[in-house]
């Protein structure tokens, strides 16, 4: 079993920036993929980013691209999401996700999500 904690939301001014960190615990050895996700209140779920864990692989939904950074860092078990540049749309719950396959079409394990808040 994997946990998955995030941490760095916050409150934050349009044009501002953030990092989102998601520290892996328990088998820890992931050897798929990991990604972003958030949803705003009243919206669907949906990507932000994500990362192949082996091959390094990033993918960007394209309303961060530019923007946004997906990094991984293997020693620290530890996901971060860079984000510059914020826009009040961005404003979510952020949530990492962790799967054990990159080719499966869904994640196995999700953490509990961070706030961001972006004013105008």
């Amino acid at each position: 079993q994997v946990q998955l904690v995030e941490s760095g939301g916050g409150l934050v001014q349009a044009g501002g920036s953030l990092r989102l960190s998601c520290a892996a615990s328990g088998r820890t050895f992931i050897s798929g993929a990991m990604g972003w996700f958030r949803q705003a209140p009243g919206k669907e779920r949906e990507f932000v980013a994500a990362i192949r864990v082996i091959a390094g692989v990033k993918t960007y939904a394209d309303s961060v691209k530019g923007r946004f950074t997906i990094s991984r860092d293997n020693a620290k078990n530890t996901l971060y999401l860079q984000m510059n540049s914020l826009k009040p749309e961005d404003t979510a719950v952020y949530y990492c996700a962790a799967k054990r396959l990159s080719t499966a079409p869904q994640y196995d394990y999700w953490g509990q999500g961070t706030q961001v808040t972006v004013s105008s």
